[in-house]
């Protein structure tokens, strides 16, 4: 799909990208699935947006840029197989095939013709009446398996795939490439100083300068009265356009209009001395200030106000329309022959240097540079200031910890403005030492073994409180998530230990409290929280604490502690929906010691009796009234009331099948008949569900009910039905009937 990326930038740069900020969406770096070359979305600070598209490896020839991708093509489908060697015929199951209308499926015998079906032809004969985005059906054996991607309007993909011997079923899935393979050279031009990109098929180019250059100014001569979007724009007696999805005329329409901004006029504030600079920074909020070393240039005031004239034109341009302090990172100083001593001090010697306080007048970093080759990293996009963020509260942590007169509430701010620092992502740039122009960072060793024994203890001394401290609840929220002190310091993906869950101890303690504080603590003026719904993050943290269990072979799981979380929750009421969805999926994959599975079916239990039973009334409208009553932000709210339903079913009926599954639950066989009785009333009709029932009917001594329902699930077997399944219900069917189950 090579023609596809220039119209999705296009696309890209017309729409606007909103996230909530919720549970669901955190800030960070997420990669496309796609096949190919990938799509990086970085979600910043502020609710901003970075695309970063393609990446390879670059040569230069003259003034030619030549791109290759390092990305090996590859086929956009993924496929999977499964053997049998009885089968006289090969069943695909295609998942997800959105795009009927676009896949197309060969087969061909030795050197013979191909012979392909349109997916949509297939689709019409198999199952016409199904809405399901996954298409089942069965080929005659061939050799060879063909898969085509017909792209709208451009070339297609075709995949030729090699068919084992006894392959019995195929599972396929397409992955959209929406980069398409890497297909652009540049040209740079010396005159302007610009770079242009453009796709090797002749398409628009896209022009690039240089960041550390001053960007050319072209003011518009004349600006007009009003801007408009209109699609479809048309006059009298211009050809209507014709929809191709529907082939109906389509009308103009204003969509909206747009004032045509004028520039914020922004100042800096320059001090005349280095007191005065130190000064107004102490005072400034959120913000460093760069002092420029320049005393070898006879220019270097000359430069100091070319460079602040720039400075401010760019913040401005960012404004636009008023001040917003979100832009205005850093004071700027140029230093002077009164500042020797200074700069003696702090073993600055280097001349150019830029040099970089924060509010105290500590050094944060030192480059060996003039201030106009830094320029480009002086606005609210680059890194830089996140980075300034990061290694001063390291080194204020630090002191804080050593201090020996630092006080508790000292301790938890210390904590929490490490905690809530964003996660450092691979597109943060790592300095290089050998480069002697690039800023160097003051270094803050952090002794691992003290502050996880600080934590600890601060963690302990709070199990008394009488309220919550909102900054160190925010701050275990995060250290229990991932995203914490333990993460910004020394990378760990650590699993839960005893001081994490006695941390949650204080959690569920304060649980009330905690949730009448928490919409005012997230709205607190000049400051940022974001502190969810707590049964919903506990249940999240110990659900990631689990998938990072498995990956760590020598880690304690402490299922023990997890299920007695789960449980503490449960018995204060704050079991919700998402807490118990969480707590079923890790209790699936445990056992008790004896074998069976009596602590999941007794949780369960409890669950369906308070939840789901229906001794009056409908299943389907107590359903609909825990649906209604979801989370908004929450999965299944966002995937719809049929997803919900199904989920149930399917919970109801593989709780009930644990209990035909392991003779050691037969204690639990009247309630699985319950469960399962319930499961079909929700999905009626599901052959599955029916199998399950019919044997639970048969071990509870009810056999010609077994046989009655086993028959049903036969009666109701269809094409999607895996045929090892299918023969095994039939099989449990003639068992019953001879008296051999």
């Amino acid at each position: 799909m090579r023609n596809y990326i220039w119209s999705f930038l296009a696309f890209f740069c017309l729409i606007s990208v909103s996230f909530s900020q919720t549970k669901n969406i955190e800030k960070g770096s997420y990669l496309s699935t796609n096949k190919g070359q990938k799509i990086k979305l970085n979600l910043l600070d502020d609710n901003k947006y970075e695309l970063v598209f393609y990446s390879g490896n670059y040569e230069i020839k003259g003034d030619s840029l030549l791109f290759t991708s390092s990305a090996k093509t590859e086929s956009g489908f993924e496929l999977a197989f499964k053997n049998d060697k009885k089968a006289k015929k090969i069943k695909l199951k295609f998942s997800d095939a959105v795009y009927y209308y676009s896949f197309y499926v060969g087969t061909q015998n030795g050197s013979g013709n191909v012979e392909y079906q349109r997916l949509s032809d297939i689709k019409d004969k198999v199952n016409p009446q199904d809405d399901k985005t996954d298409v089942d059906f069965e080929i005659e054996k061939a050799d060879y398996l063909y898969l085509v991607y017909e792209e709208f309007g451009g070339s297609s993909k075709v995949s030729k795939f090699a068919l084992p011997k006894d392959v019995s079923e195929v599972t396929i899935k397409y992955l959209m490439d929406i980069a398409g393979d890497l297909n652009i050279s540049g040209f740079y031009d010396q005159k302007t100083k610009e770079l242009m990109i453009a796709e090797q098929s002749g398409k628009s180019p896209l022009v690039f300068r240089n960041a550390k250059d001053t960007q050319p100014e072209k003011p518009s001569q004349v600006t007009p009265l009003e801007n408009k979007t209109i699609p479809n724009w048309t006059y009298p007696g211009k050809e209507a356009l014709v929809s191709e999805d529907f082939g109906t005329a389509v009308d103009s329409t204003v969509v909206e209009t747009d004032p045509v901004p004028a520039t914020y006029d922004f100042k800096l504030k320059i001090e005349n001395n280095l007191k005065s600079a130190l000064s107004s920074n102490k005072t400034a909020k959120n913000k460093y200030l760069i002092v420029a070393v320049d005393s070898k240039n006879t220019s270097a005031k000359a430069d100091f106000d070319t460079f602040i004239k720039d400075q401010q034109t760019q913040i401005g341009y960012t404004m636009y329309d008023s001040y917003h302090p979100e832009y205005d990172l850093y004071n700027f100083y140029l230093a002077t022959a009164d500042d020797k001593k200074w700069l003696k001090t702090n073993k600055i010697t280097d001349s150019p240097s830029v040099v970089i306080l924060n509010n105290n007048g500590d050094v944060l970093a030192v480059a060996k540079s003039n201030l106009t080759d830094k320029q480009y990293q002086f606005n609210y996009y680059d890194g830089l200031y996140k980075k300034l963020q990061r290694i001063e509260r390291f080194s204020a942590f630090n002191k804080t910890i050593k201090n020996k007169k630092a006080t508790d509430a000292d301790l938890i701010q210390a904590f929490n403005k490490v905690a809530v620092l964003e996660i450092t992502y691979d597109y943060e740039t790592e300095v290089n030492d050998e480069n002697p122009t690039e800023f160097k960072f003051v270094n803050t060793a952090l002794d691992k073994k003290e502050v996880n024994q600080t934590w600890k203890n601060l963690i302990t001394a709070h199990q008394k409180d009488a309220k919550p401290n909102m900054y160190l609840v925010e701050t275990i929220l995060k250290e229990i998530k991932n995203q914490g002190f333990s993460k910004q310091f020394f990378k760990d993906e650590k699993v839960l230990n005893d001081t994490d869950f006695l941390s949650i101890d204080y959690l569920i303690k304060h649980y009330d409290a905690i949730d009448a504080e928490r919409v005012a603590f997230n709205a607190k003026e000049g400051e940022t929280h974001l502190i969810g719904s707590l049964n919903t993050e506990i249940a999240s943290a110990l659900q990631q604490n689990k998938y990072v269990s498995e990956n760590n072979i020598a880690a304690d799981k402490n299922e023990s502690k997890t299920i007695s979380v789960y449980k503490k929750l449960i018995a204060g009421g704050k079991g919700n929906f998402e807490a118990y969805q969480n707590y079923f999926e890790f209790l699936e994959g445990t056992q008790d010691k004896d074998g069976s599975n009596t602590t999941y079916l007794k949780e369960f239990s409890t669950y369906f009796n308070s939840n789901l039973a229906t001794d009056k009334g409908s299943a389907i409208e107590k359903l609909d009234d825990m649906f209604t009553s979801l989370d908004p932000n929450s999965d299944y709210s966002y995937n719809g009331w049929n997803s919900f339903k199904e989920y149930h079913s399917n919970l109801a009926n593989s709780a009930a099948w644990i209990v035909v599954s392991k003779p050691g639950n037969n204690g639990f066989i009247k309630s699985a008949i319950t469960w399962s009785e319930y499961s079909l009333v929700v999905a009626k009709n599901n052959p599955y569900y029916l199998d399950t029932l019919a044997q639970l009917y048969y071990k509870d001594g009810q056999k010609q009910k077994a046989i009655e329902t086993q028959t049903l699930a036969v009666k109701y077997l269809t094409a999607e039905v895996e045929e090892e399944t299918a023969i095994e219900i039939k099989e449990t069917l003639s068992k019953m009937q001879n008296g051999t189950y």
